[in-house]
């Protein structure tokens, strides 16, 4: 039986703070199949992000990932040294950052930045590693690549800074690759060609978990969805199957905002209320404050991952067993 790319087991990550402990990823199970684009998809602090840096070990302090596992392609990656960590960043595993100028070293050249990861990971001479950087940085749309190779970050424009991240990310080929809003700085020409290539990195063997705000994105590139909401996953299913019978209501408003906002509605379809405080959750459903379909058993008890209709399909909703979803329209 082949192994999945990536498996995320009852993962539980938190912060430890003066005000208490913020639990940012409780109980996330997820799973990337080999050859296919996950995505994971919620508002802000739901806890997609976290997850991804649990997954590199990159959580800092105050946070630290408290239980659960998570295995790439079968091998444990908790509680595995420093140094063998180290060894499969780049080569096995590679996150592509929401934050370019955070990530880049500023006083090392860009290209020297793209070569660093084949030099340390597949021993190429330098001549060979400054080539496939080149041919990689005209992949994601960089002109004029042999001067640009020669700028620092400060030097390059936020959407080139981007590129050069995803051009890092994907110079070795990686068995997954972990983009974390990996076009969110770009236009929509050049997202466009980053999906295109990340498609055809996927093609080639590399697994992708995808986290976006966008579902367009999520719904033109991902195979499978998970949906976040304060720290825990929602619902998940295939894409066709999340997008045409949204199980959680949850998924159902961010579906319909999306929708308002492709068509001629003078009001935007909204979600009442905020995201809850971490460090004060409700005592059942986090999103029953939130839910116009909230009853008493949400407002006192978290409930399970329930099935919801097509294999494959789970909800966290005492509703998915008592009323069947009715389609909403494609955004």
């Amino acid at each position: 039986m082949e192994s999945k790319t990536l498996e995320i087991r009852n993962l539980n990550t938190s912060f430890f703070t003066q005000q208490g402990e913020v639990r940012a990823a409780c109980d996330v199970c997820l799973e990337v199949q080999p050859g296919q684009i996950t995505g994971i998809v919620g508002e802000s602090g739901c806890g997609k992000s976290v997850t991804a840096r649990s997954v590199m070990g990159l959580v800092r302090y105050p946070g630290r990932v408290v239980s659960g596992e998570i295995l790439l392609d079968g091998k444990a990656m908790t509680g595995i040294s420093g140094k063998e960590a180290c060894s499969l960043r780049g080569a096995e595993v590679s996150m592509i950052f929401q934050e370019p100028m955070t990530s880049l070293n500023p006083v090392m050249k860009v290209g020297k930045q793209v070569e660093e990861a084949l030099l340390l990971h597949r021993k190429l001479s330098k001549k060979e590693a400054a080539k496939s950087a080149a041919q990689m940085l005209e992949k994601v749309g960089i002109s004029d690549v042999k001067n640009r190779m020669e700028c620092y970050p400060h030097q390059l424009s936020g959407g080139l800074r981007q590129r050069v991240m995803i051009a890092m990310a994907m110079i070795c080929s990686p068995k997954l690759l972990i983009a974390d809003e990996p076009t969110t700085a770009l236009d929509v020409t050049v997202e466009a060609q980053i999906l295109r290539l990340m498609k055809q990195l996927c093609d080639a063997g590399t697994s992708i978990l995808l986290i976006s705000h966008n579902l367009g994105v999520i719904a033109q590139i991902c195979d499978y969805v998970y949906v976040m909401y304060a720290g825990r996953v929602v619902e998940q299913a295939d894409t066709m199957t999340l997008f045409d019978h949204p199980a959680h209501p949850y998924t159902r408003g961010l579906l319909q905002a999306a929708r308002s906002l492709r068509s001629d509605a003078e009001v935007l379809a909204t979600i009442p209320g905020v995201v809850p405080n971490l460090l004060h959750l409700p005592a059942g459903c986090s999103f029953s404050p939130r839910c116009g379909q909230c009853q008493e058993p949400c407002k006192t008890s978290m409930p399970d991952m329930l099935p919801a209709g097509e294999k494959g399909h789970l909800v966290r909703c005492f509703l998915a067993e008592k009323e069947k979803q009715q389609p909403v329209e494609a955004i």
